[in-house]
């Protein structure tokens, strides 16, 4: 295991990531940091606002993919080609890890 430093809305955050996963981790963060980015959110925004607003944008695109995906056994249209299952996957982990991520951040100090 490596750690992985994402920036988010100029704060960093540190994440383990599995050896050969590191480049794949940090993409995942430029990802959710460009969702930050369109959302507004900046230092003033609040951690927890700013991983839900990061997280509903992620899932709003995943579930358009999940929209535009033919029915099993229905022919694909001819359209670009959609992410793979493993992509999918990849993407739904991010998105509870971040609403994980975003209620610990919520819960109070003790």
């Amino acid at each position: 295991m490596s750690n992985v430093t994402i920036t988010l809305g100029g704060r960093l955050y540190t994440v383990s990531a599995a050896d050969g996963e590191e480049a794949h981790i940090e993409m995942l963060g430029r990802m959710v940091a460009e969702r930050v980015s369109r959302s507004g959110g900046g230092p003033g925004l609040s951690e927890p606002r700013m991983l839900l607003f990061a997280a509903l944008m992620l899932a709003d695109e995943l579930h358009e993919l999940h929209r535009q995906m033919p029915a099993p056994g229905e022919a694909a249209p001819q359209a670009p080609a959609s992410p793979s299952s493993e992509v999918i996957a990849r993407i739904e982990t991010l998105a509870a890890r971040v609403e994980k991520l975003a209620a610990h951040l919520e819960e109070p100090a003790t």
